[in-house]
């Protein structure tokens, strides 16, 4: 019988702090009523976000949490996520940022009332508004809007999850 390494195992642990490293994401796509898309102006980069960000798997959360979690913190709205939407890797952006699986859930569609009852985070984000589909790619940029517009294809059609590499489905 093998013996399954631990994290004291000196041997196994050097294995796994040689292995490369990629971070994970999970975002929320929320909706109105006429079906534009929840973005937010975070202060820290150019380009609008979705509510989301870094899961913190050294505490042992999932993406589903994380993103639920990014939500409450970024908004202040504390709504479970739906179903998977969209799974998008994510290459490098610079020698700094390795590779990042983003996970998109469903947010479903606010209510006037929570739409009011958004308060942001004021450590990361400047403001919100709701983007209409033609607005998306100039506001969501790069992989995030292409990864956007993927998911919503996927709640017009009722398709299943999508996979994306950069936000462009594989070839």
């Amino acid at each position: 019988m093998t013996d399954i390494p631990t994290d004291t195992d000196a041997e196994y642990a050097a294995y796994i702090a040689g292995l490369p490293r990629v971070l994970a994401g999970a975002a929320v796509l929320f909706r109105d009523g006429e079906g534009r898309v929840l973005g937010v102006e975070p202060n820290y980069r150019k380009g609008w976000a979705l509510p989301g960000g870094t899961i913190e798997s050294d505490d042992g959360e999932t993406p589903r949490e994380g993103a639920r979690r990014e939500t409450l913190e970024e908004i202040g709205l504390d709504i479970a996520p739906g179903r998977l939407l969209a799974v998008d890797w994510v290459q490098p952006s610079s020698r700094i940022r390795p590779p990042i699986a983003v996970y998109l859930y469903d947010g479903g569609v606010l209510t006037e009332a929570q739409l009011a009852g958004i308060r942001l985070q004021e450590e990361e984000l400047l403001s919100w508004r709701l983007l209409d589909r033609a607005e998306i790619p100039a506001y969501l940029l790069d992989s995030l809007g292409r990864r956007v517009l993927a998911a919503l294809d996927v709640l017009e059609s009722g398709a299943g999850t999508v996979e994306l590499e950069n936000g462009h489905r594989p070839s």
